[in-house]
């Protein structure tokens, strides 16, 4: 089941999800990216891209609980950088849990599809996708390259590599310890509609992207930085 990615969908994906259940399922998914290093890998591709004498807008698509642009923020502050920050979500629960997580007028929030954040955004430099790019396929993440590359952007990419050790170390791990069923369905799920790291060269390969870098990371993810023009 490894050979070929799953298109089985994620109950996150679904609608009508409860509240409560979906608010349990994003605080244990900030905790997994806490403790398996999922941070650390956005923060050391915005090393590569963020020049201190610049100020740069960065929108995160997908952006769940906002959970990973408080951490930015937190890290832009201790570096001193100038970033503004903005997440996108079409999901008006996620939003709203958002904007209780952050509570600062450093991080703005938008309920919206993320193909329509140009038109609350204007001259995004860096456009970041954390844990987003596994719920697209093939096809939409073409979409979503040639998206940014028309308007300059630089993409940061922070997704799963689909791995056995990694499916049944989070199976394991989720069983033991998670109170979330979404996160027990869905986190085994994500690993097995994470890409390998051929997969993503055709893909790269199919957008046109030219200047790219394309890494493994601990612990068993990618980090794609797409550049732009901007």
């Amino acid at each position: 089941m490894f050979k070929k990615r799953s298109q089985e969908k994620e109950l996150l994906d679904g609608d009508n999800i409860n509240q409560n259940d979906l608010f349990q399922n994003l605080r244990e998914l900030d905790f997994i990216n806490q403790h398996l290093g999922g941070y650390k890998i956005t923060f050391s591709a915005l090393d590569k891209i963020v020049q201190s004498e610049k100020t740069y807008k960065l929108v995160d698509i997908g952006s769940g609980g906002g959970d990973t642009l408080k951490r930015i923020n937190n890290w832009r502050k201790k570096k001193s950088l100038q970033l503004l920050l903005y997440g996108v979500d079409y999901n008006p629960i996620c939003v709203k849990y958002a904007q209780t997580v952050n509570k600062t007028e450093d991080v703005f929030f938008i309920c919206d599809d993320y193909k329509n954040l140009f038109i609350h955004v204007s001259d995004v430099d860096i456009v970041h996708a954390s844990l987003f790019c596994h719920h697209l396929n093939e096809n939409e993440l073409v979409q979503l390259l040639r998206f940014c590359a028309t308007r300059g952007c630089t993409l940061v990419i922070n997704d799963l590599e689909r791995n056995p050790l990694a499916y049944y170390s989070i199976k394991l791990l989720t069983r033991l310890f998670s109170k979330s069923y979404l996160v027990k369905n869905d986190a085994p799920l994500s690993v097995l509609r994470g890409f390998k790291k051929n997969e993503w060269r055709s893909i790269l390969h199919q957008a046109g992207a030219k200047n790219y870098s394309l890494k493994n990371k601990w612990a068993f993810r990618h980090q794609i930085i797409v550049y732009g023009t901007r």
